[in-house]
Order: C-alpha cells, then structure tokens, then sequence
C-alpha cells in the first residue's frame, strides 16, 4: 500500500468558512500537507454554534482535520513575512478573500507567482472578479440569486433554501478538482497557473438539468416540491404508515414495480408505456400505485421492492443516514484524534486517504511552523 497520492505537497491556506476550507480539507486526506493561515481572531466557524463539542464548532471540526494552524496578522510586519514565506515554499494556495484584498499584501497572484512560478494559486469568489466583485460569497445569497430556492419547496409555498451550504461544498469540489488539474499541467510544463472558481458559477453548473432546460430548451423550471420534472415515479409516496421514495427510472424498473405491486396490467397501457407518458400522465398513475402501497408498510415495501429490483428507500433523519452506512458496511465514521468525523469518502485501490490530525486550535502550531519558516530547527 502506498502513500496518499498528494503526499509531499504543500498547501499554504489562506481560506476560512466552508469552500475553501473543504477544498483543502480534501486535498490534505489525499496526502497534502495543509497549513491553515488565520487571522489572529480565528475562522469565523470557530464560533458558529451550537452544536459544539468540547466547546468547540462542530462547524468549525466538521472541515478541518490534517491541517496544522497558525495565526497572522499580516498587518503586522513580522508575520507578513512569515506569510510571504509561506508562500514561497507552497505548491499550492488557497484564498478566499475579497477580489483583490491580498494585493496591499503582495499577496496576490501575480506577485506571488513571479517569486514562485510552480505555484497553484486557487481563488474562490462569490460572483467572480468582475462586476460582481463587490458583492458578499454567502451561500445563501446565492441559493437565491442561481434560482435554486425557486425549485425548493411546494408549488403553492414559497421558496426554500436547501438544507446544507450546498453551492459552497459545490464550489469546494471545484476548487479541488481545479487545483487537481493543474498540478497535472505543471508536470507537463513546469509552471503553475492561476485556477479561479465562484459560487454562481458552481451553482448554475450544479443546477444541471434545470439551467440545461432553460439554456437549451427556453423552458423556466418551477416549485414542484418533491416531484421530479422529468421522471415519474421520483418521488416519495405514501404507504399504510409512512412515505417511501419510490423510484422508476426506466421502464424495466416500472415493469417490476407494477409486478410487485399487483398491477402488471399498467405496463401495458399506453398512458404509461415510457417515461414521457409516465410523466404527462402522473396524476392518473400515481392515485393507482398510492392504492397499492397503502395496503403494506413502507419497512415491507422497501425489502420487497429492493429484492425485486426496484429503487426505493427511507426517508431518514441525519442519524439515521449515518446508520444505514454503518450497516452496509461503508464505515462512514472515523475517529480522528478524539474526534468523531465523518471519513473521505473517496477509496483507492492503491493509495491512502489519511484521517491524522484533528481539526487545529487558533494558532496551535505556530511557535512550530515559525521556527519552521524561519529556518531554524525544531
């Protein structure tokens, strides 16, 4: 077994909140060393609770293991140096910023780059670097501004945002995948490059079929609160004592659910003979299967209908997810240090991700990592 894939890189992390502290979070389960550059108050999440253990963010815990802490003012002569210094030895960095805000710094991209070419630089912005400049990257603004909370919630309610920061772990990923590539071209060609992502552009990326149907196809999509605009059944219905996500993507999944459910005659009718018919007709099929899966419990549906083959499922709280991966055997939780986190999601046949270093406190290893910086041994 080898090593984790990133190992020997180092990543200088100027970021704080979600994207950017996901993104490197990943990276540093891959193998990457990740130093995390905060301001002497800390990472805003640090204080976003409850919930909280040991007093501490579970926020702040949740994006932040295998990364070593120091704290900068770069104000402050000294440690604007050390920053600089930082720097100039990173493989890659990180920074979420206000477009421009690291230039009074010399921090910024071409004054960095010019003092180390090889260097990845990763920006992550809410609206990107141009007329949008100005404005704040939170989530929820642009949950609003994509047109995500437009397709949340009931079609006679008003508009939801989702459950979690979606677009910021979006963006995350982007950045990731962004910095990825471009330690792929700098093994090519020797030099790093500038590798931007904002959280509107992830969002309107991530809304896929939605922008793809308005791009390409001039249709406006709309609350249609758990239904699915282009498949049926997609959707939770009821049973005789809870709802059941019940799924028909294809036509043999339908074939098999109306034999399960007693009704083999829907298959051949040619309201429902595919997908599209399915579709424009929900309103006449789905009193039919709701009929039938009233008759049972959604527990005895869901191991019928999964033995037939047909996708269904529960409709779980948190903990409950947690222990359907427990029981199928994917080892969802990890204990880092003493704390409880959930595991990389990503395996590799060859190589390692870690779970080493609980999430850092404020400054933890900064009498260290200046030593370090300094050049001096420790």
């Amino acid at each position: 077994m080898t090593g984790g894939a990133l190992d020997g890189l180092l990543i200088a992390d100027f970021s704080r909140i979600l994207a950017g502290p996901y993104a490197t979070m990943l990276l540093a389960d891959l193998g990457a060393e990740v130093i995390k550059v905060e301001a002497p108050g800390g990472d805003d999440t640090r204080t976003w609770m409850p919930p909280a253990r040991d007093h501490v963010s579970t926020y702040y815990l949740g994006i932040n293991r295998n990364k070593r802490a120091i704290a900068l003012d770069l104000s402050d002569a000294g440690d604007l140096e050390a920053a600089r210094e930082l720097v100039s030895r990173a493989d890659i960095m990180v920074e979420n910023f206000k477009p421009g805000g690291l230039r009074r710094f010399g921090l910024d991209y071409e004054t960095v780059s010019a003092a180390n070419p090889r260097l990845v630089y990763a920006s992550i912005t809410g609206f990107g670097t141009g007329a949008g400049a100005a404005l704040p990257g939170y989530d929820l603004l642009v949950q609003a501004a994509s047109g995500l909370m437009s397709l949340t919630g009931d079609p006679d309610g008003p508009p939801y945002r989702a459950g979690i920061s979606v677009f910021d772990i979006m963006t995350g990923m982007h950045a990731a995948i962004g910095v990825l590539a471009a330690l792929e071209h700098r093994h090519t060609s020797g030099r790093g490059q500038h590798v931007e992502v904002n959280l509107l552009s992830s969002a309107l990326s991530g809304l896929v079929n939605h922008t793809s149907g308005y791009v390409a196809g001039g249709v406006v999509p709309h609350r249609m609160g758990n239904a699915h605009p282009s498949l049926f059944p997609y959707e939770p219905l009821p049973t005789a004592d809870k709802d059941l996500i019940v799924i028909a993507g294809n036509n043999g999944q339908f074939r098999r659910l109306c034999v399960e459910l007693g009704l083999p005659e829907l298959v051949e009718d040619e309201r429902f003979a595919g997908n599209e018919e399915r579709t424009a007709n929900r309103e006449q099929l789905r009193p039919l299967l709701v009929a039938k899966l009233k008759e049972r419990p959604a527990d005895e549906w869901f191991a019928r209908l999964s033995a037939a083959g047909v996708p269904c499922g529960p409709i779980n709280h948190v903990d409950g997810g947690v222990a359907l991966a427990r029981e199928l055997g994917l080892e969802p939780v990890v204990e880092v240090g003493d704390v409880p986190m959930i595991r990389n999601p990503i395996r590799f046949s060859a190589s390692t991700t870690r779970h080493e270093l609980p999430p850092p406190g404020l400054d933890e290893h900064g009498v260290e990592l200046r030593a370090w910086l300094r050049g001096e041994n420790t």
